[in-house]
């Protein structure tokens, strides 16, 4: 940002500056640079072989599409495993006859008891019975949760090998190549294109005069030209002393990407 500044500051601050005073009631005419809303390095969150990169260098991308995928053959497995335990039901609907069953002979050792044809031993080793299925049961149940957890878990895992863009806009660099080791590093480069942002630097005259949500007039250079609206939303709080300037950005909306981004600007701030 510093470099930008200077650049401005050598090409034509004084020049910006006796625009300003010869245009008063028209608004102050500046320097500006057109440049992508956000750029954004894209990488996986976790380490691996890179399968397939699906986009080149100018491509459009939509936030959610996938971008790349990692080799993931030992966390497909893992899942396929995890989800036919999480939906094996057989060790539940055993468990409910065993203790459907075990109630049943509760019950008619009691009423054998009270015939007396039978001791309270045996009725006593029928109710612990009936317990221990109960037990077993809820034990079942309780393994057929976890193995959902775990394929929770699994799926999560392998979710995190394919990797989705995070924004709507262009690929300006393709980093790594299909076969090449990942380990968190980018993959891609992602510019966000609309809106775009123009930066400003601003003389410290009219540091009381420019407010977020003002409009302003950005011409950008030619052969692309046009006038476009723009909204400022951001003003610096810090002025720059030795160059007597302070920053302001604006928001330009770009439908369809029409405005490249990098470009050169003359922006006019209403005073």
């Amino acid at each position: 940002m510093r470099s930008l500044r200077t650049l401005w500051l050598t090409a034509g601050v004084a020049l910006s500056g006796a625009v300003v005073h010869a245009l008063p009631a028209h608004g102050a005419t500046l320097d500006c640079l057109i440049e992508p809303y956000m750029v954004v390095n894209v990488a996986a969150p976790v380490e691996g072989l890179v399968e397939r990169v699906e986009v080149e260098r100018g491509d459009l991308v939509r936030k959610g599409q996938v971008l790349a995928t990692l080799e993931s053959s030992v966390e497909r497995a893992t899942v396929a495993v995890v989800r036919a335990r999480a939906e094996l039901d057989t060790p539940i609907k055993s468990g409910e006859v065993r203790l459907e069953y075990s109630k049943r002979k509760v019950e008619s050792s009691e009423e054998l008891l009270k015939q007396g044809g039978i001791s309270i031993r045996e009725v006593d080793e029928a109710r612990a019975q009936r317990d221990l299925n109960e037990i077993a049961l809820v034990e079942a149940r309780e393994n057929i949760q976890f193995a959902r957890l775990e394929l929770a878990r699994s799926e999560a895992a392998l979710a995190l090998r394919t990797i989705h863009s995070p924004i709507d806009g262009v690929v300006t660099e393709r980093l790594i190549q299909p076969m090449e080791m990942t380990k968190q590093t980018p993959i891609l480069k992602l510019a966000q294109l609309d809106p775009l942002r123009v930066e400003v630097f601003a003389p410290i005259a009219l540091l009381n005069k420019v407010a977020v949500g003002m409009r302003a007039q950005v011409v950008p250079e030619a052969p692309v030209g046009g006038n476009h609206i723009a909204r400022v939303s951001v003003v610096d709080r810090v002025v720059d002393a030795a160059s007597g300037t302070f920053g302001v950005r604006l928001e330009l909306p770009n439908p369809g990407y029409k405005l490249p981004a990098g470009l050169k600007c003359k922006v006019r701030l209403p005073e």
